[in-house]
């Protein structure tokens, strides 16, 4: 389903993750399916956990992981060095408590609620559509927006 969404994408595609691992790692194609989808026009945004922001320690001490977090957030950005810079494409950091995971493709929402103490996969998975009058779907693209809006640009040399 993840990679149905994605290649059917036309418009937009927006992640919000801490590390969002399996993201790569189930598909390491991913970054230029990414760029293939720029190519066609969408605009890509990718927002993931600041590895050295507080927000991403405090939630590694509550999931019993300590830095570990930090260190698959730096593994996870390596998978899209190439996009940054790549026109359509950006991809940022944040530093914000995460309660969910987000996943947008056009009117397709992958929400992912974290429930306190356990990492991401160990959590549900809830898909919203965008249809006329429901406001689920709108207050999860505000909270992306919001999130999205307090990031800073990723500069991979300068996390090296």
């Amino acid at each position: 389903m993840w990679l149905s969404l994605l290649l059917g994408a036309m418009k937009q595609v927006d992640v919000l993750v801490f590390s969002g691992t399996f993201f790569a790692q189930t598909n390491p194609h991913i970054a230029r399916m990414l760029q293939e989808r720029a190519q066609a026009g969408v605009r890509v945004r990718l927002c993931f956990g600041d590895p050295d922001g507080e927000a991403v320690r405090v939630r590694g001490r509550e999931e019993g992981i300590g830095d570990t977090l930090a260190a698959k957030i730096r593994a996870s950005l390596t998978y899209y060095r190439d996009l940054v810079g790549y026109p359509g494409c950006e991809v940022r950091l944040h530093d914000t408590t995460l309660y969910n995971s987000i996943f947008r493709y056009d009117d397709h929402l992958m929400v992912n609620p974290h429930i306190w103490g356990q990492p991401a996969s160990a959590n549900p998975l809830l898909q919203l559509r965008n249809i006329d009058g429901g406001e689920w779907f709108q207050r999860y693209g505000d909270s992306f927006e919001a999130v999205w809006a307090s990031a800073r640009p990723w500069a991979p040399d300068r996390q090296e």
